[in-house]
């Protein structure tokens, strides 16, 4: 278990950060990508989680470019011998009503938050069926199940992620890898803390709940879906949005 290799894209942001240390925990050797932009931003988190105690290794990479994943990855793959998790967790937010909304404000959510997933996960796919073995959790939304007044191109990218997860789970089912996603509601990160307080507390009012969720909560629903216990859980989708959504 120990030499196992999880990879987690979007993995110095606030989700990405709880999800690298519970698999740190949990005795994965951690590699969190980021934004060639935020380099210095990377070795400074790198530097934080390792004061924690967690030992993470941080790449750069621009996962809306097939070229540069392919590349990286292949690369990656010839180090490692092989990724066994991946955690496609990268996302942004250019939020505008359909209206007003620009095409760039489209195809930078839809290049980031979709097309990265295909763009990572397809140079690891064919070494995790040859191993036999797999684990691929995409990070949706809420608001790709019920959608969002503002957030056409969100919702769009974040339902074409679990229609992804159902395709891909049928084709590594009998090879076993499987391919599941988790969909957050509300989470307290430093995104939703500089959200203006009244709006934060209707936000909060319409949670069953009654509170916003924790990164550890989602992180937890990423480790339970990468465990070996987990093995016949594949193509499904885990709601984590303290009763935001019921389906």
């Amino acid at each position: 278990m120990g030499a196992r290799t999880a990879l987690v894209t979007g993995g110095t942001g606030g989700i990405g950060s709880a999800v690298c240390r519970h698999l740190a925990l949990k005795g994965y050797h951690v590699v969190a990508v980021h934004h060639p932009a935020e380099a210095e931003l990377a070795e400074a988190w790198k530097a934080e989680m390792a004061d924690d105690g967690f030992n993470v290794e941080t790449m750069a990479l621009d996962v809306s470019s097939a070229d540069a994943c392919r590349t990286t990855l292949v690369q990656l793959l010839a180090e490692r011998g092989s990724i066994d998790v991946l955690v496609n967790c990268a996302g942004i937010t250019r939020d505008k009503t359909f209206k007003r909304m620009e095409d760039e404000h489209w195809y930078d959510v839809i290049n980031v938050n979709l097309n990265s997933v295909y763009n990572v996960t397809q140079p690891l796919w064919d070494a995790m069926l040859e191993k036999g073995f797999g684990r691929v959790v995409n990070i949706s939304s809420v608001n790709g199940q019920r959608g969002q007044f503002g957030q056409a191109n969100y919702s769009a990218a974040k339902a074409g992620m679990h229609g992804f997860t159902m395709a891909l789970a049928q084709e590594g089912a009998a090879k076993g890898v499987t391919v599941n996603t988790v969909s957050p509601g509300y989470v307290s990160t430093a995104m939703t803390e500089a959200i203006r307080e009244d709006i934060r507390n209707a936000i909060i009012s319409g949670i069953p709940m009654g509170r916003m969720g924790s990164t550890d909560e989602i992180a937890d629903a990423v480790t339970f879906l990468v465990a070996d216990e987990s093995g016949y859980i594949t193509g499904a989708n885990l709601p984590v949005n303290g009763g935001l959504y019921m389906s």
